[in-house]
């Protein structure tokens, strides 16, 4: 059967590839091929494997056509919150096409559906960007939705917490006796959704969890966890193997390791990180620096096709929320046998660079060690000894390595890498999960410290992996669309800014180092992120744009993401091939098939953890705001206005990273009057003016849960000179990960 399977799809993508080919539904393309009653059974499940694949595309009457032949695109589906989505094409390279939200059908974010491109006005090609309409979802990334039970006067219904989906889910609470416990009005619940056919009547649903009261404590995260369905626990036999490994090393595994357990090596972490897994050492030479980068060695503790193994790929990272970490690994291994812990004796895989004088790249050198750390250093410590004279080894050390680091990071841009690095706000919360306090975490000297050695370290791995041929995965972040940069401009111009050609990689440097420090960097730099490419993970080293680097993988953080434990495995005893005729294939036997489904997998995982990561910190914002009015003693904050419309102002808490709007109604001291021109609210009677880029002081007027958005009120003049001064402002210092390089 497998090979008259395979004669038969050659067939059926022959018949659909001829010129004078009319569309055929299955039975009419069984007659033309005069295929018999068993072959008749086989066709049919060939035609939904080909276009689950997208090969092939149903189009009305179930007829079946080649997808170019009718303008047809396969592709995954990204809805924005605003309503209308992007399909996102299988082919690489094919430009994404914009679905507007009443082309949509009943697909919802991340489906594999089918669109037709559109032509005719008013959905043909605007500035460029191709538009479609939706006509087959090819698979549900998902069935099922969370949401909170209400009640009208005669049915159930379930809002869902996505605002991306804006329907309601009927649902029909006398099920419930099947869960053990019953839904109630205002409790987070978790449905299943039944076939929804049509877009104009609401979808229906079933419950098959109740996760709680939407207001009790941890039901947020609890939620936020359900709705990107996260892994909430480690299967048995994953903890069971965990357990198994032990905590010592023995004789046999420091065979043939390079014992660097004298060395004068140290960590430098987030305050509140359990799981250490790169370290580093620089030393002055004659002729310039010697640079050490030591990674927890996890390949050794986790086999390729293990238990361990198969839920680390499945889960692909480590998810970071507010009140908890979701691991890749079980504990025992990230925060304990694998955590470069200081005083304790670890397995590690080193990579020592030789840089000249001037930051050159003279050599690398690649091995498997072990090491003893000799301090664990906070972000928060790093800091104080840096911005402080050496009174002590340590202190002369970090010095030292903050010279190099300095070095690399003017060198690299000025080979042309773009300066995205972002502020980041950190929730803290209390015991029940409540926050209690927001912490700017900012990119200091001793974050660009750690960065600038493991950029050095990533790249010098894919250059060893690349130079050999072996297969891995990269970290890739493509050249941008030359329109959607156009399109960037014009939002630019609109700032009153100056902006050339940006497709031009010095201009747009030119304009970041314009805009730092300004009201609207923050804006500026959101919106350059989104006319960028997605930073992926691919089987091909396709460079680095905005790094500026060709060669660029991920190796430094294999406790917490997986395409760093792929890559350490691909290093192998190193670097090299173990034998002639190894270059085609992975040291454990990964080819590149499977390497392309890996990195395929991983990306989409990594997506899904931002995602989650940055839903649970807006959530988390969003309450301590309430708490705020809850208190009706709101906490004064300085703002920026960062646009102005002429509905009111737009503006942004640089210490909280949140965005928000001073309504004109709001601004009661006189009558105003927009300006677009300028961009400028004025008092019809005071002539006083609001414009971008002005600071203000504010506090909040009212919190709207559902669709994520805050309001807020200038503060009196007596009120803003409560407010504090920068200097007293509790900051962190820590990473930030706005463009997750």
């Amino acid at each position: 059967m497998a090979v008259n399977g395979r004669k038969i799809r050659e067939q059926v993508l022959a018949l659909l590839s001829r010129k004078d080919y009319r569309p055929l539904n299955k039975i009419d393309i069984a007659r033309k091929l005069g295929l018999t009653a068993s072959e008749r059974v086989a066709l049919r499940k060939i035609l939904r494997e080909l276009e689950r694949a997208g090969e092939i595309a149903r189009i009305r009457k179930n007829r079946f056509v080649l997808p170019a032949e009718a303008d047809l695109v396969a592709g995954k589906l990204s809805i924005h919150q605003a309503g209308y989505g992007f399909l996102i094409p299988e082919t690489p390279g094919e430009p994404d096409i914009f679905i507007a939200a009443e082309n949509i059908g009943t697909a919802m974010h991340g489906d594999r559906v089918v669109a037709r491109i559109s032509r005719d006005e008013p959905y043909g090609r605007i500035k460029g960007r191709r538009e479609g309409r939706v006509i087959r979802i090819l698979e549900r990334a998902h069935d099922t939705i969370v949401g909170t039970l209400q009640r009208s006067r005669n049915f159930y219904y379930i809002v869902p917490d996505d605002p991306r989906f804006v329907h309601d889910i009927y649902v029909r609470p006398e099920r419930d006796q099947r869960l053990g416990t019953s839904a109630s009005v205002g409790d987070k619940v978790v449905v299943r959704m039944e076939p929804w056919e049509s877009r104009h009547v609401n979808p229906e649903g079933e419950i098959i969890e109740v996760l709680g009261p939407a207001s009790a404590p941890g039901i947020d995260m609890l939620s936020i966890i359900r709705k990107y369905h996260l892994p909430a626990e480690f299967p048995k036999d994953v903890l069971d193997q965990a357990e198994r490994i032990s905590e010592n090393i023995d004789a046999r595994q420091l065979e043939e390791r390079e014992d660097l357990r004298n060395e004068f090596i140290v960590t430098i972490d987030p305050d509140d990180a359990r799981d250490f897994d790169d370290a580093i050492q620089v030393e002055k030479t004659g002729s310039g620096w010697r640079l050490g980068v030591h990674i927890a060695d996890v390949a050794t503790y986790v086999r390729p096709g293990s238990a361990l193994d198969r839920e680390a790929r499945q889960r692909g990272n480590s998810v970071y929320l507010p009140d908890r970490v979701i691991p890749m690994l079980p504990e025992r291994l990230s925060n304990g046998v694998c955590s470069l812990n200081p005083g304790v004796d670890r397995l590690t895989h080193s990579v020592f660079i030789h840089f000249d004088k001037h930051g050159v790249v003279k050599s690398a050198r690649f091995a498997h060690s072990v090491i003893r750390s000799a301090h664990r250093l906070t972000y928060k410590q790093a800091y104080a000894i840096l911005t402080s004279p050496p009174r002590d080894r340590l202190g002369e050390r970090l010095h030292l390595a903050w010279e190099l680091a300095a070095l690399l990071r003017r060198k690299r841009f000025e080979h042309g890498a773009l300066d995205l690095d972002f502020p980041e706000v950190k929730v803290l919360v209390d015991k029940q999960g409540h926050p209690i306090r927001l912490e700017r975490i900012e990119n200091d000297e001793s974050h660009q410290l750690i960065e600038e050695f493991m950029l050095a370290a990533n790249e010098a791995v894919a250059r060893e992996l690349k130079k050999h041929a072996i297969p891995t995965v990269y970290r890739v972040h493509e050249n941008p669309d030359p329109e959607k940069l156009a399109e960037y401009r014009e939002f630019v111009l609109s700032f009153n800014y100056k902006a050339g050609d940006l497709t031009h990689r010095a201009e747009l440097q030119r304009l970041l180092a314009s805009i730092h420090g300004k009201p609207e960097e923050q804006a500026l730099k959101v919106a350059l992120l989104k006319s960028l490419k997605r930073a992926r993970y691919a089987p091909q080293p396709l460079g680095h744009y905005g790094l500026a680097k060709a060669n660029y993988l991920h190796f430094t953080s294999p406790i917490r993401r997986y395409a760093d434990l792929v890559v350490h495995r691909a290093l192998g005893k190193g670097g090299a091939p173990r034998r002639r005729g190894d270059a085609a294939r992975h040291p454990y036997g990964a080819d590149m098939g499977e390497i392309a489904s890996i990195a395929e997998h991983i990306s989409t995982t990594e997506r899904t953890a931002a995602d989650a990561e940055i839903d649970a910190a807006q959530l988390k914002k969003l309450e301590f705001f309430q708490r705020q009015l809850d208190q009706r003693n709101p906490q004064i904050f300085r703002a920026s206005i960062v646009d102005v419309r002429n509905y009111g102002l737009m503006v942004e808490l640089p210490d909280a990273l949140i965005t928000g709007l001073i309504h004109v109604s709001s601004l009661t001291d006189d009558f105003y009057l927009f300006e677009p021109a300028r961009r400028q609210l004025i008092g019809r009677r005071s002539r006083k003016r609001f414009s971008v880029g002005d600071e203000v002081s504010v506090f909040v007027a009212r919190i709207d849960a559902f669709k994520r958005q805050v309001d807020f009120a200038i503060a009196p003049a007596s009120e803003a000179r409560r407010k504090p001064r920068p200097r007293e402002r509790t900051l962190q210092h820590g990473s930030s990960r706005a463009l997750n390089l």
